[in-house]
């Protein structure tokens, strides 16, 4: 009779087995577990060393930097799926070390120290460069619509609120006074009036619904002012330039003197009411701001979202979404995201600039060629690119096929040479070269993260804390691609 291997699953063990003989050896969590010990986390134990001594003590950081590492590189971004995968799954055992944190304990850690797992991502881009896999030869910079935390049928535009408004206050009072005949009429029969709290529920629904109105809809009357002043100052600043223009006649720089004068009153009228905005490390990125009219209010189709305010309605291959912008920077050989943003604004051309500048701060160097598609064409643009010593192959659209001239509209003024410029350019053969790695360098990254490590949208409720997850995400991207060229060298 043929016999089998040995299976006795309640037998215990004589010597408890060792962790590392759980997964293969050159396994994701292992890698993670010896990159987690040589990074630098000094904020969130300098965090963890504030809070009070006494009670309970706290999971060791660097266990909880590895759950959070391996769980966004596995699609795992839940904290209660990550609490439950230290039981059931043996890679999160393997870093948890038999240590099984509770999700909220997961949850307030990654809440908590968001800043600071979101700065790891410079220090996996180091150990990137350490092992050679950033050339800064040539950089692409794109972006995607990274569906928000919030449903785009919960945004409303300022024209729907105010006739909302309208119509909500109108059925209230008709309620109200539906209520105060009733309770009229049981007063005459019970001599017993209503208490507050039995008002009808279709009542109380309506008021709520009336007020969540209001306070959204004074928040967008608020933005909108604000955007408004900025527009207003920075044309005072753009005509405060021209009148120090010595070119120009003495008649002219006076009169662009007194209209930036007029437009700085103009704009601290919007500011009287308007706190200071915050201060941040992205100040530098485009925001999405409601299209105003001249006097500050804001355009009936500006819209405000009740779920998540910060987030707008964005487009992706030709779908409306609720979204941010999430843009990234990637390096040629390898496919190294050497730098990334989030913001809530969803045309391109703005992050250029602010997308180079990253790029040479995160690496210290300045690539020689930056690619990227039409939507971040722009005069101003190109003229940055070369200021960083950098050449741009910027895309300026489709080219024509029947071999007529390019016709520019009118409202393309002073851009119109810089843009016949940079299409002559890459019609030759070392701009077609050039720009035709752009594709192949870029697209596939949002591919990876969208499929290998299935992440569709952000996670989060709020600009600031998307960006900490985007950078997050990068992060993690790096740390696989870094991940994958070591095992390449081992099998070498």
């Amino acid at each position: 009779m043929k016999s089998y291997r040995p299976y006795a699953p309640y037998q215990s063990y004589l010597l408890p087995p060792s962790p590392q003989e759980w997964l293969p050896e050159n396994h994701l969590a292992y890698f993670i577990l010896d990159l987690v010990e040589g990074l630098d986390i000094g904020e969130i134990e300098r965090a963890l060393q504030r809070k009070d001594p006494r009670g309970e003590r706290s999971y060791a950081p660097r266990m909880m930097t590895a759950l959070l590492l391996y769980g966004y590189a596995t699609g795992v971004f839940s904290a209660r799926r990550i609490a439950r995968a230290t039981v059931e799954d043996v890679a999160f055992r393997v870093l948890a070390a038999g240590e099984y944190p509770h999700f909220t304990t997961v949850n307030e850690f990654r809440a908590v120290h968001r800043v600071a797992l979101a700065g790891l991502f410079t220090q996996v881009l180091r150990e990137c460069q350490s092992a050679g896999l950033v050339k800064l030869g040539h950089v692409a910079i794109d972006g995607t619509k990274m569906k928000a935390n919030a449903s785009k049928h919960k945004a409303m535009s300022y024209d729907r609120m105010q006739k909302d408004e309208a119509r909500l206050a109108a059925e209230a009072e008709a309620l109200l006074a539906r209520a105060e005949a009733v309770d009229a009429e049981e007063d005459r029969l019970y001599g017993v009036g209503q208490e507050p709290q039995d008002l009808p529920a279709e009542l109380q629904r309506r008021e709520g619904r009336l007020a969540k109105i209001r306070e959204v809809r004074a928040a967008l009357e608020r933005e909108a002012a604000a955007a408004r002043a900025a527009t207003l100052r920075e044309q005072a600043e753009g005509l405060r330039e021209k009148a120090q223009d010595e070119t120009r006649s003495a008649k002219q720089r006076g009169a662009d003197a007194t209209i930036a004068a007029k437009r700085d009153h103009q704009a601290s009228l919007f500011d009287d009411d308007q706190d200071p905005p915050p201060a941040g490390s992205d100040d530098d990125l485009p925001r999405g701001t409601p299209p105003t009219k001249p006097d500050g209010t804001p355009k009936p189709r500006a819209q405000r979202n009740f779920t998540d305010p910060e987030s707008r309605i964005m487009f992706r291959d030709g779908a409306a979404m609720q979204a941010y912008n999430a843009q990234i920077a990637v390096d040629e050989g390898n496919q190294i995201i050497v730098a990334a943003a989030l913001s809530n604004n969803g045309a391109d051309a703005g992050y250029f600039a602010p997308m180079l500048e990253r790029i040479v701060t995160n690496c210290d160097a300045v690539p020689e060629r930056v690619t990227a598609d039409a939507g971040y064409f722009s005069a101003e643009n190109v003229r940055i690119a070369e200021h960083f010593g950098c050449e741009p192959f910027l895309s300026v659209g489709k080219h024509r096929n029947d071999g007529k001239p390019e016709e520019l509209p009118s409202n393309y003024g002073w851009q119109s040479e810089p843009r016949r410029r940079m299409r002559a350019f890459l019609a030759t053969p070392r701009g077609r070269a050039g720009y035709a790695r752009r594709k192949a360098t870029v697209e596939p990254v949002f591919g990876q993260i969208r499929v290998r490590q299935r992440f569709q949208g952000v996670s989060f409720r709020g600009l600031f804390k998307n960006r900490c997850e985007w950078a997050f995400v990068c992060l993690v991207h790096n740390l696989l691609k870094l991940f994958g060229a070591r095992r390449l060298a081992l099998a070498a």
